[in-house]
């Protein structure tokens, strides 16, 4: 009798085991392709066309927001600038630039808070939105948090207020916020560059000169390489294209 109940006990403590690592990894496992799959979160995007989006973070600053608008013209070159609400509102000329030049504008929160609570995170991305749109007369449609991290929370109140999220792809993050030097800047994106790829910079946050006299190699080398510089949105459309040979 003794065993059997001790048999029985030990069916329970295994199922509620076993209950409870599958509630656990359905809770925890919605990683890159959970979101990717539903089309919540875009890190890059697969095609075979030569299609590359610059995008840069943190932005506008009065001087190094400038000097790579500059870069870009001179390369016809299109990018996404992520830009912080409190500098859109203290830099607004730059925005416009940026808005007429044809590049595109997207919300990176008003004042790159690292932590949020829901209704906060709410705030920031109406009060970036807002004042995008005053500045522009267009809303942004893209959304990256700060620091590139992210819950289901964070994404649904994204959704919700009608943003896509974007982060980059995970082999292009240039970490040139540590200012590591332009010859590394250059080989990083350099290195492992393929179409598709979403490029991570900043243009404001600090010293960005590195980054400037970076784009000044990094820029010429892919058109070299038949690369185009186009739009976060841009290369969402131009998603699964196959190029005929």
């Amino acid at each position: 009798m003794k065993q059997t109940g001790l048999i029985a006990l030990i069916v329970f403590v295994l199922s509620i085991s076993t209950l409870y690592v599958n509630f656990h990894a359905s809770a925890t496992d919605k990683g890159r392709q959970y979101y990717e799959d539903r089309d919540l979160i875009t890190w890059d995007v697969q095609t075979e066309e030569k299609v590359i989006a610059l995008t840069f973070d943190d932005g506008p600053h009065p001087i190094y927001t400038a000097q790579i608008l500059d870069i870009l013209a001179t390369f016809d070159a299109k990018a996404t600038f992520f830009v912080l609400g409190e500098h859109a509102e203290k830099y607004p000329t730059l925005i416009l630039r940026e808005n007429d030049e044809g590049h595109e504008i997207a919300n990176h929160t008003f004042t790159h808070s690292y932590k949020y609570t829901a209704k906060e995170l709410e705030r920031e991305l109406i009060k970036t939105n807002d004042v995008i749109h005053g500045i522009t007369g267009t809303y942004p449609v893209l959304f990256r948090p700060v620091g590139g991290s992210y819950d289901e929370s964070l994404v649904n109140i994204a959704v919700e207020n009608g943003y896509k999220v974007v982060l980059w792809s995970w082999h292009q993050d240039t970490r040139d916020w540590k200012r590591p030097g332009v010859k590394k800047i250059v080989n990083k994106v350099l290195k492992g560059t393929k179409p598709g790829d979403v490029i991570l910079f900043h243009d404001a946050g600090g010293n960005r000169t590195q980054t400037v006299k970076a784009l000044l190699e990094i820029l010429p080398e892919l058109q070299k390489q038949g690369y185009e510089f186009v739009t976060v949105s841009e290369i969402i459309k131009r998603k699964n294209i196959n190029v005929s040979h």
